[in-house]
């Protein structure tokens, strides 16, 4: 927890809260439904939750912002951006219903009003989106034809609406049909050796009709 506040300036009483209850809520539904590793659970801040936030380093979402998390899992990076930006609307999509059982039930414990879960998979989600985020959930060719007719047409951001990605390691193969791409490595963001490798794939997308 102290990693949050010591990343992040200003964060209100409120999500002090929400984030320091994410530890608790994520051992109790770890130990039921297995949506994090086991010998990740202790290390949920770092590799889970500021992980997550990176995206919020390279572009915070304005109020009002929709923004839609691809294969999120049991939620990530999906809630704490959730929690880090109140008032933009977040809609989380994973293929399996019982992480979404767990988004769900951490979301109300928490209190997210700006958080909707949906089993299913991201290539029949309706609406469109300023951002889509994800964590490597697959390559990238296959995700930008799952999610590049979701893209919001108004801009209301520094980026150009489009994709947000969280990736590892060297991209420069999977990256090679996107020459739009941009790379933005965390460790220009966060001290911990774990983001050595890591890095957010921002990805302009057109609206298309």
């Amino acid at each position: 927890m102290n990693l949050i506040r010591e990343n992040f300036q200003g964060l209100t009483p409120q999500q002090l809260r929400q984030f320091s209850k994410l530890e608790e809520l994520y051992k109790h539904w770890n130990a039921q439904i297995n949506v994090i590793s086991r010998k990740d659970i202790d290390a949920l801040y770092l590799k889970h939750v500021l992980h997550s936030l990176g995206i919020a380093k390279v572009q915070p979402f304005l109020p009002g912002s929709k923004i839609l998390d691809v294969g999120t899992g049991g939620g990530f990076p999906g809630i704490p951006l959730a929690i880090m930006f109140p008032e933009s609307e977040f809609l989380l999509v994973d293929s399996i219903g019982k992480k979404i059982k767990v988004v769900e039930a951490v979301s109300e414990a928490l209190g997210l009003n700006n958080v909707r879960a949906i089993h299913g998979r991201a290539e029949k989600v309706k609406g469109e989106f300023d951002f889509i985020v994800s964590r490597a959930v697959t390559r990238m060719d296959d995700f930008v034809n799952w999610t590049r007719k979701k893209v919001a047409k108004q801009q209301r951001h520094a980026l150009k609406n489009g994709i947000l990605y969280l990736k590892g390691g060297d991209l420069k193969e999977e990256l090679k049909n996107f020459p739009k791409a941009e790379i933005y490595d965390l460790t220009s963001y966060f001290d911990d050796p774990f983001f050595e490798t890591k890095k957010v794939v921002y990805i302009p997308l057109k609206y298309r009709l």
